[in-house]
């Protein structure tokens, strides 16, 4: 029998998703306001112990308007990962505001001790403002990605953020479900602990809507403000009276539909990714040259991307090991480009940046999707292992 494709990350729609759709349909509820879109915001809060939600139509535009509601203009500056995917970076020029590219840790996630560092050294901290000290220009905030379901150092990065008046947006499209198992956030999930939050619904997450995000946070009135925004800015419904420039964003009936469904399993997606995770961690543990990065020690993670990082030991390098694994009918893929060096970022300012680089060279993502078998994580262990024994 022919080995079939393995992909890297897909939808697992197993749940009451077509139930859920048909009734949207069938009441003709399918646009833009539903009972689902209510009862999604209100689950997702629940779920991660937020003051509330606000539903939108993918990360990027939730990062736009977190970023907007947090008062980042033009002229500002946020401080942002440059191992990241650009959905990330982009929202801060659409509000014609600059980024400064922060290093990783070896979480992957913004490496605090450099922040810190660049806070200290340099920028000067005057009457409540943190100001750039090459480009004389206020920085505002601190947006932190949450890399492939793991968490950064939000301990750490928040005493920075209050030491110098920074207002957080977490990046956590990659990370709902996963929160602090240990320490004084215990039990604080990705996406609750800045003053926004902000995840994702793509295909490729641990539960899609097919497209859309959701905003979070515990402040009522940043949320008030986030849903004002994203429904075009509207004052009066009746007659369409708008106060400010305002935003489509909203997410469809159909959308949230398909969303409630999925949050509905994602404890079992968690599970399933785990156990396939640690599968993997044992058969690859065994193959020198390859390493399965791990997760914090202090959080539950919800084990959405799997990272291999490879070194010299291994016969295969990065590239190499991608064509081989995709002629063996296994997608793979490098971890993305750094954003400092993309085209439209290459005159903005970055701050030691190495480990980055590092974990650029050398990581491979491989499948990682929560309907993924035994049998498909032991052929790919068993590929990687018939070069590396």
């Amino acid at each position: 029998m022919d080995q079939k494709f393995i992909p890297l990350s897909v939808p697992n729609l197993k749940g009451k998703e077509l139930e859920y759709v048909t009734h949207a349909v069938q009441t003709e509820w399918v646009s833009s306001v539903g009972a689902y879109v209510d009862s999604f915001e209100t689950k997702t809060a629940e779920y991660v112990n937020a003051a509330g939600a606000i539903s939108v139509q993918n990360g990027t535009s939730g990062l736009h308007v977190a970023l907007q509601v947090c008062g980042v203009s033009a002229g500002d500056e946020v401080i942002v990962p440059t191992l990241t995917f650009i959905a990330a970076v982009n929202p801060v020029k659409y509000l014609s505001a600059d980024p400064i590219f922060m290093d990783c840790d070896d979480s992957l996630c913004m490496d605090p001790v450099k922040l810190s560092d660049f806070c200290k050294e340099e920028c000067i901290f005057t009457d409540g403002k943190l100001i750039n000290k090459r480009t004389g220009k206020y920085i505002k905030a601190v947006l932190v990605v949450h890399v492939f379901g793991n968490l950064a150092d939000m301990e750490r990065i928040t005493e920075i953020a209050d030491e110098f008046n920074l207002k957080i947006i977490e990046d956590a499209t990659e990370a709902l479900g996963s929160y602090y198992s240990e320490g004084v956030l215990k039990g604080k999930f990705a996406g609750t602990i800045g003053t926004l939050g902000v995840y994702s619904f793509n295909g490729n997450k641990i539960i899609t809507t097919g497209g859309g995000g959701m905003i979070v946070s515990n402040d009522k009135e940043l949320l008030k403000k986030a849903k004002h925004l994203t429904t075009q800015a509207k004052s009066d419904d009746l007659y369409y009276t708008h106060d400010e420039i305002g935003y489509n964003y909203r997410m469809t009936n159909v959308q949230a539909a398909i969303g409630l469904a999925q949050l509905e399993q994602i404890e079992t997606f968690i599970k399933q990714k785990q156990e396939n995770y640690v599968a993997y961690q044992e058969g690859i543990r065994k193959i020198p040259g390859l390493q399965m990065l791990p997760f914090r020690e202090d959080i539950r993670s919800n084990y959405w991307f799997y990272s291999l990082f490879i070194s010299e030991d291994y016969p295969l390098n990065r590239e190499n090991l991608i064509q081989y694994l995709n002629e063996n009918k296994i997608q793979a893929r490098p971890v993305w480009g750094l954003i400092n060096e993309q085209k439209p970022y290459l005159s903005n300012q970055v701050y030691k940046i190495e480990n980055a680089k590092k974990y650029w060279a050398n990581v491979v993502n491989i499948p990682c999707s929560s309907n993924l078998t035994e049998e498909d994580v032991q052929y790919i262990i068993n590929c990687l292992k018939s070069l590396g024994s």
